[in-house]
């Protein structure tokens, strides 16, 4: 065999016993170990609180407002279901004779009363909150502004018996009255919705500040049932309230009224018939007391979408959580306190 063969034949030889060795195989890496997610924290619950309070909520937040007028006369006291209301306004009907509006979202009493008779700026104050209103009568101006269309309402006048009741303690037109119950019946029957997305008062977080003030007295005559004071009670963080004299009670519970904010606000009065019915203003606002915490200051006040709220130098002022009574007056010289 020639050199060029034998060496060929080496190569090839040799080519042959590397292809026929077998390589090691590089080790595999280990694959990462899962990764185990941390629980999440559940989140935190959110605290709901009562727009009309701003107290905490267990219950429902979205029930609708219910505006109740409820008889003042000195033969309706002690009233039913006051002590419940979120906010009451009180405000002259006819003579020196008040009526409230009182107006129930985070609580609602077994019943309420006794109802009275429409007037068309209490129905002003009750669309403010976007309330179903009850009431059992009415004046001229309130059947035109009731019957014109666009406000949910209950008049007694026309359920008389059967969703209003009339008590046997009382002479009419101080007995009649009616339950939450019944309002609910009431509001099923007609259609109207019994929830709300209810805007919301604004509340402070600071000490209110001015004058202490233990005893607020309102003449809005010199009779004494027409007689309104408020005082202080700093165990209960509130104020009690009395009419001529006797304290304002529930008559079904005995439950006192305990008011966290107590707003006294002056507006023009009108009489306009004979019969001693008013025009009252509640659009151009004013001045007034607010008294919180047991102290009293003074404020303006505004009519915000409907709604009476308090304003220092121009910039809202919050209430104190709790409930809230509005006293509407003809002038702050009837207003005094020690």
């Amino acid at each position: 065999m020639c050199p060029l063969k034998h060496w060929l034949f080496a190569v090839s030889c040799a080519a042959l016993l590397l292809g026929g060795c077998t390589t090691k195989s590089e080790p595999k890496q280990a694959e990462p170990a899962p990764r185990q997610e941390q629980p999440s924290k559940p989140p935190a619950e959110e605290k709901q609180t009562f727009p009309l309070t701003g107290l905490p909520a267990k219950g429902n937040i979205h029930q609708r407002v219910v505006g109740v007028m409820i008889n003042n006369h000195p033969k309706a006291r002690p009233q039913s279901g006051l002590s419940k209301a979120d906010i009451v306004y009180e405000v002259l009907a006819e003579g020196d004779i008040t009526r409230f509006l009182a107006l129930y979202q985070s609580e609602r009493p077994e019943r309420v009363g006794p109802v009275r008779s429409a007037r068309d700026y209490y129905i002003d104050l009750s669309e403010g909150y976007h309330a179903l209103y009850v009431c059992h009568g009415w004046s001229p101006e309130a059947k035109v502004r009731l019957e014109g269309g666009g406000i949910d309402y209950l008049n007694g006048l026309f359920y008389d018996g059967t969703l209003f009741q009339r008590v046997s303690f009382r002479r009419a037109p101080h007995n009649s009255y009616i339950s939450f119950a019944n309002i609910e019946k009431g509001a099923k029957q007609n259609g109207y919705a019994w929830t709300d997305n209810v805007a919301p008062l604004s509340f402070r977080t600071d000490e209110p500040r001015g004058k202490k003030v233990e005893t607020v007295h309102i003449a809005y005559s010199h009779r004494a049932y027409a007689q309104v004071e408020y005082q202080y009670v700093s165990e209960q963080k509130g104020y009690y309230r009395y009419s001529g004299g006797e304290q304002t009670i529930d008559y079904d519970t005995g439950d006192p009224v305990v008011v966290q904010n107590v707003m006294i606000i002056a507006t023009r009065h009108q009489v306009i018939d004979s019969h001693g019915r008013r025009d009252i203003d509640l659009t151009s606002g004013g001045q007034g007391y607010l008294l919180q915490n047991g102290v009293i200051q003074p404020i303006e006040w505004k009519n915000v979408d409907g709604r009476l709220l308090p304003y220092h130098n121009g910039a809202p002022i919050g209430f104190v959580p709790g409930k809230t009574w509005i006293n509407i007056v003809p002038n702050l010289e009837i207003v005094q306190w020690k």
